[in-house]
């Protein structure tokens, strides 16, 4: 049956979600249910997409990337795909009219990562958008449900959402970046003498996304503000610690939240919604 074909592809990337994430899962959870399937389907393609540049160094990066993008491209064009990421993937997509351009600029982002070390300021911007801001737009056209003038109200404050993580991720993860895949994310920042002058105006600039990004978060649909928000506080956490610590230690350790703080940012999000606090 179609059916059972198609829900098993969506379980798989929900698996794939689960593994990968503990905070990305915590966050999905919190939607409201209809919101869930869809979402591990965005999560468990952009993750493998990543897998590709950031983990398969046994392989031709290039060819697994080229065949990935077609791959996609023909599951979203038949509707159909054996491989249950892309099956999921595709579901998606054809049911909430994600747009080509939003899969394009992913997959652009992504091979960006094959070929360039190092960014000026339009590499910079074209990345995060293509890496994140648009994740956060295919998820958006999810929570709006076909309704087009709410997705173009709520557009900015998602692009700004996501363009907040992906910063607070190159920031966390400078350490494995720089020194194990010798990239330097950040424009104009020398890694050498990461300086707190030059931490400051990174941290300016996320802050600043995080602003922008909460406005329309409290304007989400309710069946997905939770979650969001959830995933917001998170990353405003991690943020918060990364921005409490010398530019050196970023350099050599890998900031986290500890999983029992996770839970007490799930229990006080879960509180403040069921209050009409958000």
């Amino acid at each position: 049956m179609m059916s059972l074909f198609n829900q098993t592809a969506l379980e798989c990337s929900k698996l794939i979600t689960e593994r990968y994430s503990t905070s990305f899962t915590l966050g999905i959870r919190t939607l409201d249910k209809k919101f869930h399937l869809p979402i591990y389907a965005i999560y468990g393609f952009v993750r493998y997409a990543d897998e590709i540049v950031d983990t398969f160094h046994d392989h031709d990066k290039q060819d697994l990337l080229n065949r990935f993008r077609a791959d996609t491209y023909r599951a979203i064009e038949e509707g159909i795909s054996l491989n249950p990421v892309l099956h999921s993937f595709q579901l998606v997509v054809r049911q909430y009219q994600i747009e080509r351009d939003l899969i394009d600029a992913f997959l652009r982002s992504m091979e960006m990562d094959l070929h360039r070390h190092d960014y000026d300021t339009a590499g910079y911007s074209e990345y995060i958008y293509g890496s994140a801001e648009v994740v956060g737009l295919m998820c958006l056209r999810v929570f709006c449900e076909g309704d087009c003038d709410e997705y173009d109200r709520l557009r900015e404050p998602a692009r700004k959402l996501g363009s907040a993580f992906q910063k607070v991720n190159f920031l966390r993860d400078i350490k494995s970046d720089y020194q194990e895949r010798g990239r330097t994310y950040f424009p104009g920042v020398d890694f050498t003498d990461f300086s707190r002058d030059a931490k400051q105006l990174i941290e300016d600039d996320i802050q600043r996304d995080f602003d922008d990004a909460y406005k329309g978060i409290l304007a989400l649909p309710r069946g997905a503000k939770m979650g969001v928000h959830l995933a917001y506080t998170y990353y405003l956490k991690l943020f918060n610690k990364i921005k409490g610590v010398p530019a050196s230690r970023i350099q050599n350790e890998r900031i986290r939240v500890p999983d029992p703080q996770k839970l007490a940012l799930l229990a006080k999000t879960m509180l403040q919604y069921r209050l009409n606090l958000l």
